[in-house]
């Protein structure tokens, strides 16, 4: 006997059994359904005060039955033909307790997703009391529309030519263009969790649906729910995840998506209880990076963090393991998951590694050189989408990517500026930080990050005009404490402030030494900056003029390994060397400026 699907718990065998036998039902081809099947029906979802929920086939054979609730039942994975052009020969039957046959916005949403040749719901109150259904009646470019008809009665619904019905359907769906288009695209609910102590979960969700964006898909809706603790199987309470289901079905969802990290076995729990693909956000941020990524080594880097995050999700992926190129999550390296054994994607992280490595050693010695040439350096430091690449370009004429959006740019980028007083620096653009950025990026781009450990000073950039810029400051000093690199000499710039008409909070902002207020994309206070730039780098070296014994000439070759040299003069008394030392090695040489002990 084929198996009942839905809310069996709780119901004797008597009630199974009457369930089980409307599986023995056949209708007549054409017909929706038997007076017989529906009064069966209505019989039970009665003694119940449930939805009883059929499938029938365009053979007439019930192909399944399921239970649910008073309010709902959850439908099962049909097996009917799943061309975007075609329904799917399936038709569904359903109870509504109290008598109101109405479809639900979830019926609606069932039967776009399902795409059932009708949707019918059988109104209870004292038997059969009315029927209602819809229908697929055609689609725009991204959506189907759907027409209900109803109540009759059940002699009025029994009468409709059901073949005719579908065939005049399938005619208006056929249109291979609008179909192709919607199979593509991607609607995401997104789902946070409220912790004490944590970011404002509005917020949070708010940047996640910013990062779900700009991955390419469309955001239908959010949910969340309070909880100090994080559930081991699900993550979220089991009684949520009836309720995301319930939501995802109504908004025509295909991909959920978490505000936070998921273990293998949440999200395999997730998307077996859920049946659509479920990711986290790290998986988001990965594939923002997959796309984006424009070098070699940032392509490198992205690949090597989706690998090792991807690693002990081997056996935990299912819906997302599934597809090959099937939208967030699963571009980028690895479309093809289910091929590469755990074995062969260590192999390839190594050879990664290996590669970034060679990649490392290669700018060192750029970085050895700038340093042999005693140029300063400077590098942009600041929460994504604060304004670092527009800064970069307005002082050096970079011509880098600059837009409105999450991670626009992922490559750094060095280029010199000159300061007020004509000495050059260099200023390095950095990949922008988020809060709960996935430490397997911070690790693959650590050798990238790593001109932020070796810069001479660090210009906080920071979006003044964000509500929760507060939290994105945290935010930055975690990733920077991650580096090692938290006790930095940090210019603090305020950027953006032609957002802001309060200047109360622009003179709170300012209560910090060395913190400016400017605007990039307006040039304001840019000038004023500099000044603050080269009084910091000025901080960093010590300028003196050196006057080397004839005896000692040999030091000279040595300030130049060591220093800046900016002349030299012979002279009665010695050999006269203007240089910038750094502080460490000024005292070494301190003794060769004339009146110094």
């Amino acid at each position: 006997m084929p198996e009942v699907h839905g809310e069996k718990d709780g119901l004797k065998k008597v009630l199974i059994d009457s369930l089980e036998q409307l599986y023995q039902y056949t209708v007549p081809f054409g017909q929706t359904i038997t007076t017989e099947l529906a009064q069966a029906m209505a019989a039970i979802a009665e003694q119940l005060n449930r939805e009883i929920a059929v499938y029938i086939n365009r053979r007439g054979i019930v192909v399944q039955v399921a239970v649910g609730d008073t309010k709902t039942v959850t439908l099962p994975a049909t097996d009917g033909r799943r061309s975007p052009g075609r329904l799917s020969g399936i038709r569904c039957i359903h109870t509504h307790p109290g008598g109101d046959s109405r479809l639900s916005s979830i019926d609606v949403a069932s039967l776009k997703k399902l795409r059932f040749d009708i949707m019918a719901a059988i109104g209870i109150k004292n038997g059969i009391h009315e029927i209602s259904f819809g229908f697929i009646s055609g689609h725009t470019a991204d959506e189907y529309d759907v027409r209900t008809v109803g109540p009759i009665s059940l002699k009025e619904f029994i009468q409709i030519d059901l073949g005719y019905l579908t065939n005049q359907l399938e005619r208006l769906l056929d249109s291979k263009e609008a179909v192709s288009t919607m199979a593509q695209s991607e609607k995401a609910l997104l789902v946070g969790v409220d912790r004490q102590g944590d970011w404002d979960v509005s917020h949070s969700l708010s940047e996640l649906a910013q990062l779900t964006e700009t991955a390419g898909a469309e955001v239908v809706g959010s949910v969340w729910q309070k909880r100090s603790r994080m559930d081991a199987a699900y993550f979220i309470g089991r009684g949520k995840v009836q309720e995301i289901s319930l939501v995802r079905q109504e908004l025509g969802a295909n991909i959920i998506i978490f505000d936070d990290e998921l273990s293998p076995a949440q999200q395999r729990n997730l998307e077996q209880a859920l049946g659509i693909k479920v990711i986290d956000r790290p998986a988001l941020i990965l594939d923002i990076f997959a796309q984006r990524a424009q070098s070699h080594e940032g392509k490198l880097q992205v690949e090597l963090a989706q690998l090792k995050y991807n690693l002990p999700r081997l056996g935990g992926q299912g819906l997302v393991l599934s597809r090959l190129g099937g939208g967030i999550g699963t571009r980028g390296p690895g479309e093809t998951k289910l091929e590469v054994d755990r074995r062969r994607i260590r192999s390839r992280i190594n050879d990664i590694e290996q590669e970034i490595e060679n990649l490392k050693k290669h700018r060192a010695l750029h970085r050895e050189r700038r340093q042999a040439a005693r140029v300063p350096t400077t590098a942009l430091i600041g929460y994504t989408n604060a304004g670092k690449s527009t800064l970069l370009n307005k002082l050096t004429a970079a011509g880098v990517l600059a837009e409105d959006k999450l991670f626009a740019t992922l490559d750094s980028t060095t280029r010199r500026s000159i300061l007020p007083g004509g000495k050059e620096f260099l200023l390095t653009d950095t990949v922008g930080f988020i809060q709960k950025l996935p430490h397997q990026l911070i690790a693959a781009f650590r050798g990238t990050l790593e001109e932020v450990v070796q810069a001479d000073l660090l210009l906080h950039i920071i979006d003044a005009s964000h509500p929760q810029y507060e939290q994105h400051i945290q935010a930055v000093y975690q990733v920077l404490r991650e580096l090692g690199a938290e006790t930095k000499p940090v210019i603090t710039v305020f950027n953006k402030m032609d957002k802001l008409d309060n200047p109360h909070i622009t003179g709170r902002m300012l209560r910090e030494p060395n913190t400016i207020a400017v605007s990039a994309e307006n040039g304001t206070n840019l000038d004023k900056l500099l000044v603050m730039i080269e009084d910091n780098l000025k901080a960093t070296t010590v300028d003196a003029t050196l006057l080397i014994p004839y005896d000692q000439s040999g030091l000279i070759a040595k300030l130049y390994d060591l220093a800046t040299v900016y002349s030299v003069a012979y002279e009665e008394a010695g050999i006269a060397v203007a240089v910038s030392l750094p502080p460490e090695q000024f005292e070494r040489y301190k003794k060769y400026i004339p009146g110094e002990e």
